[in-house]
């Protein structure tokens, strides 16, 4: 099937570890076709994104918000590759190379939480401020900083998951399940931690208590990190896990206590305040391929 418009039409993937979310857009929270499968091989995988965008064409541009690390230093020689991912099989895979060879139209591409920052910055929970995050809490733990309407790079992409923070080992024997570092935050908090530290996964843990102090105290010390180091207006908190009810306002209270007044903000210092200060998505799980949209939108300079 073909549209015609005399309008700019984009396409968007949010390119998850778990699932992959694909659409064709104009730009804005409204788009005109959308799919989602799950993340299989590297080639299974694209040629299905392959075939869904290429059936609802021409495209002007497409925007990717990839799982990572992803290269994204231009100019360098592996631009667009995933790079020491450990998701199997997905490691050195040239994601960007392999789209553009299969669709040839302009791309565009980011961190799957920059991604949906920016989108929660341009129309949803975020809009009007100057800065925000966005933290996904699922399978893992990731983040993405939006500055002045611009998603933030450096080195290399924030990789708020992997930020290392204090574990008691008395109060929680578990070592972590990240492959890499052990207990960074991923390997303590992340939906995967949750399963094996508990032997369940998060949704048949509701109302445990014990569960959500301990996953409440580690995402506030990951935040502190955030809040200290990026000082963004607002924290949007996304994923399954950050969906769990309470966990937001458990990680509020904690975090406004860790904080112990020493930002002297009424975001932060107020009672209830450290509850409002962390957000959910406004645009709930169509973040980040919104985003991914806008990233095109953004990319061919549209208005």
């Amino acid at each position: 099937m073909r549209y015609t418009s005399r309008f700019m039409r984009f396409g968007g993937i949010e390119a998850g570890g778990t699932k992959w979310v694909c659409a064709v857009g104009e730009g804005g929270t409204a788009t005109l076709a959308s799919e989602t499968f799950a993340t299989s091989t590297p080639d299974e995988t694209v040629a299905r994104a392959v075939e869904f965008l290429a059936g609802r064409g021409p495209l002007d541009a497409l925007g990717v918000g990839s799982f990572g690390p992803v290269d994204l230093r231009a100019g360098s020689p592996t631009w667009g590759r995933i790079t020491t991912t450990p998701k199997p099989g997905w490691g050195g895979t040239d994601l960007a190379g392999m789209l553009h060879a299969a669709l040839g139209v302009p791309l565009t591409l980011d961190t799957d939480v920059n991604a949906a920052a920016l989108a929660e910055w341009r129309f949803g929970a975020a809009r009007g401020l100057a800065t925000c995050c966005y933290v996904t809490v699922g399978t893992g733990i990731g983040g993405g900083a939006i500055v002045d309407g611009r998603p933030l790079h450096g080195l290399l992409h924030p990789e708020f998951g992997h930020m290392r923070i204090p574990r008691d080992a008395a109060r929680d024997p578990f070592d972590g399940c990240c492959p890499y570092h052990g207990d960074c935050l991923e390997g303590l908090a992340s939906g995967e931690a949750l399963r094996r530290r508990w032997g369940r996964p998060a949704e048949e843990l509701a109302g445990e208590d014990a569960v959500w102090e301990l996953e409440s105290e580690y995402l506030a010390l990951g935040l502190v990190n955030v809040v200290c180091t990026l000082s963004p207006q607002r924290i949007v908190i996304g994923g399954g896990v950050g969906g769990q009810a309470g966990l937001r306002q458990r990680t509020g209270r904690r975090l406004r206590a860790l904080l112990a007044g020493y930002l002297d903000v009424a975001e932060l210092t107020e009672p209830g305040a450290g509850e409002a200060y962390l957000v959910a998505p406004a645009l709930g799980a169509r973040a980040g391929v919104l985003g991914a949209i806008e990233l095109a939108r953004a990319a061919a300079g549209a208005a």
